[in-house]
C-alpha cells in the first residue's frame, strides 16, 4: 500500500509538473530569423517549458519567398495562424526588436491564447505608426535609401556588430545567417482594434550594455509606466546570442 501511494503521489506531481510547464513561442526581429534563438530554446526546453521558434515570411529559411506583398500584416498573421494552428494555448509571447510591433498585432487579434507579452530590446509602435514613423527622420532616410538596389524590395542586411555582437566566432555564424528585410514590414503602419497590448501583462528587457540610441526611447517608456515590468540585461540587442544563459533565466523568472 505504501508502494501505491508513493506512486500514485509521483504521478500527481509528475501531472501537475506537466500542467504548469510554460509556453514559449519566440519572435525573431529584423534580418533574423527562427535560429537566433538556438540557445535560448534549448536552454528553455531543459527547464521543461515548450518552446517554438517560427521564422517570419520572407526571411531566414523562408527567405526564398520573399516579395513585395510582404508587410507587417504578413508577419503578424504568420504568428496568429502558427499559434493557432499548434493550437496553443497561455502562450508566453515574446518579440525581439522589429517584432514588438508583430506581436502587439498578435495580441490584438488572439489575446484569449496569450498568458503574457515579453518586449525584448523591442520596439513599441504605436496604433497608426510604423517602425520608420516612430524613428528619427535620418534613420528612416537611410533605410528608405538602402532599398534603391532592390527597387523596394528589402533593406539590406546590418552586420552583427550593429547588434552588439563582437565575439568572432559568434560574427561569423550570424554574418551567414542574417537575410535581408522585407521592406513593406518596415513601412506598414500597425493598425490595433484595442488598447496597446490588449490587457495582457506587459514586460520590457532593455538591453544596455550598449544599448541602441533609436530604442532606448521604448525602454524608457516602459520604464517609467506603471502598466510594464522592466528589466535590464547588461549586454547588446542580440541578448539571445550573447547573453543566452543570463536571457533564458529572466524569461523563465518571469514567465512565472
Amino acid at each position: 500500500m505504501k508502494w501505491k501511494f508513493f506512486c500514485c503521489l509521483l504521478l500527481s506531481l509528475a501531472v501537475a509538473g506537466w500542467t504548469h510547464a510554460q509556453t514559449f513561442v519566440l519572435v525573431h526581429g529584423a534580418w533574423h530569423g527562427g535560429w537566433c534563438w538556438k540557445e535560448v530554446s534549448q536552454a528553455l526546453q531543459a527547464k521543461g517549458a515548450t518552446v517554438y521558434t517560427p521564422t517570419l515570411s520572407g526571411l531566414g529559411e523562408h527567405r526564398h519567398v520573399l516579395n513585395t506583398n510582404i508587410n507587417l500584416d504578413t508577419h503578424i498573421q504568420d504568428i496568429v495562424n502558427f499559434i493557432t494552428m499548434q493550437d496553443l494555448h497561455d502562450v508566453i509571447l515574446v518579440g525581439h526588436s522589429y517584432a514588438g510591433a508583430v506581436i502587439a498585432g498578435v495580441a490584438d487579434r488572439i489575446p484569449n491564447r496569450l498568458k503574457k507579452l515579453i518586449f525584448l530590446d523591442a520596439m513599441l509602435i504605436e496604433n497608426g505608426k510604423s517602425t520608420l514613423t516612430s524613428q528619427p527622420a535620418h534613420l528612416s532616410d537611410n533605410v528608405r535609401a538602402s532599398t534603391a538596389a532592390t527597387h523596394g524590395l528589402s533593406v539590406p542586411v546590418w552586420p552583427p556588430e550593429v547588434f552588439g555582437v563582437t565575439d568572432p566566432a559568434q560574427v561569423k555564424w550570424v554574418s551567414e545567417r542574417l537575410t535581408p528585410q522585407p521592406f513593406r514590414s518596415f513601412d506598414q503602419v500597425l493598425h490595433l482594434e484595442h488598447v496597446y497590448g490588449n490587457h495582457l501583462p506587459l514586460t520590457y528587457i532593455a538591453c544596455t550594455q550598449p544599448q541602441m540610441p533609436q530604442l532606448k526611447v521604448f525602454g524608457d517608456q516602459a520604464r517609467a509606466s506603471k502598466e510594464w515590468s522592466y528589466y535590464e540585461l547588461p549586454t547588446g540587442h542580440d541578448a539571445m546570442i550573447t547573453m543566452p544563459k543570463e536571457l533564458t533565466a529572466l524569461l523563465y523568472r518571469i514567465s512565472k
